[in-house]
C-alpha cells in the first residue's frame, strides 16, 4: 500500500509539472508574438493614431512656419496626405536638419519628410520610402547674362556655392576635372551668394530653384536659370532600420497618391509646374 501511494503521488507531480510546462511555453509564445507586434512600428503609430514627423521648418517651400505659426509647405502637405491614407494624424516636430537623424533614432520621431536625399551612406543607417521629389539642380546667373548656358561656359568664371555642400564637392571633384580651370567662390548661405551674382561678383551659381525661388522673390534679385539640369538628387520618406511595414505603407501612400492625382495637385501647388518624371 505504501508503495502504491509512492507511485500515486509521483504521477501526480509528473502531470502538474507537464501542464505547468504547456502553461509556460503557451505564455513563451504569447509573449514572442507581442513582442513581435510591439516591434511593427506601424502598428504603434496606429495605435497611438498620430505619426511624429520631423522636420526644418526653416526651408521654404518646402518647409517653414506661415503666418499662423503652423508648420506649411510642400514637405507638410505630402506628410498630412500621407498620414491621412495611414488612417492617422501628424504632429510635426521642427528642429535643425542635423538633429533629425539622432531623433529619429532615439524614437523621438515615427518618420523623417524635410528634403532628406536618398544616399548610400544614409541608407547604411536609416530606411527609405520611394522618393517623393527629384530636385534638379541648375546653373543660375544674372537675368542678361546669355554667355553662360552650359558647365563648359564656366571655364575662366568664377562660380559661387555654399561651403560644404554636395553642390561644392561636385564642383571640386566632377567638373573642374572635366571643364577646366575656373575660380570657386564659397559662400556660408545662400542669399550671400544670390546677392554676389545680382550685383556682379561672381559669374554663377549652381542650385535648385525650387528652393531659391522665395529668396528671389523676396529681394526682388534679376536671375535666372538656364540650360539642362546639370544633376538631380530624390527625396525620401526616412524611418528606422527593420521597418518593413512601415516602410511599405508609406510606399502605398505615395503610390495611391501619384495614382489619383493628389501628388501631382501638392507639386504644381508649390512649384507651379508638372512634378519631373
Amino acid at each position: 500500500m505504501k508503495s502504491r501511494k509512492g507511485w500515486t503521488l509521483t504521477a501526480l507531480l509528473l502531470m502538474t509539472v507537464l501542464v505547468l510546462s504547456a502553461c509556460g511555453s503557451k505564455a513563451t509564445d504569447n509573449g514572442s508574438s507581442n513582442g513581435a507586434q510591439a516591434n511593427n512600428e506601424l502598428e504603434q503609430i496606429k495605435s497611438a493614431g498620430v505619426i511624429k514627423v520631423g522636420m526644418m521648418g526653416t526651408y521654404a517651400p518646402y518647409n517653414f512656419l506661415n503666418d499662423k505659426k503652423e508648420m506649411d509647405g510642400y514637405d507638410a502637405d505630402i506628410a498630412r496626405e500621407v498620414a491621412k491614407r495611414l488612417g492617422v494624424e501628424v504632429e510635426f516636430v521642427s528642429q535643425e536638419f542635423s538633429g533629425l537623424t539622432p531623433s529619429l533614432q532615439a524614437k523621438k520621431l515615427d518618420a523623417i519628410i524635410s528634403q532628406m536625399t536618398i544616399t548610400d551612406d544614409r541608407k547604411k543607417v536609416l530606411d527609405f520610402s520611394d522618393p517623393y521629389i527629384t530636385n534638379q539642380v541648375k546653373i543660375i546667373v544674372k537675368s542678361d547674362n546669355n554667355d553662360i548656358t552650359k558647365l563648359e561656359d564656366f571655364k575662366g568664371k568664377t562660380i559661387g556655392v555654399g561651403l560644404g555642400t554636395n553642390d561644392e564637392t561636385y564642383l571640386r571633384n566632377e567638373v573642374l576635372p572635366k571643364v577646366g580651370d575656373f575660380t570657386i567662390k564659397t559662400y556660408d548661405d545662400v542669399i550671400s551668394s544670390l546677392k554676389d551674382l545680382n550685383a556682379g561678383r561672381i559669374d554663377a551659381t549652381i542650385n535648385n530653384m525650387y528652393a531659391l525661388k522665395p529668396i528671389v522673390d523676396a529681394n526682388g534679385l534679376n536671375i535666372k536659370a538656364v540650360g539642362e539640369p546639370i544633376k538631380s538628387d530624390q527625396a525620401g520618406i526616412a524611418v528606422r532600420k527593420d521597418n518593413p511595414e512601415l516602410v511599405a505603407a508609406l510606399n502605398d501612400a505615395l503610390k495611391g497618391m501619384k495614382d489619383d492625382g493628389t501628388y501631382n495637385t501638392i507639386f504644381k501647388k508649390w512649384f507651379g509646374e508638372e512634378p519631373a518624371q
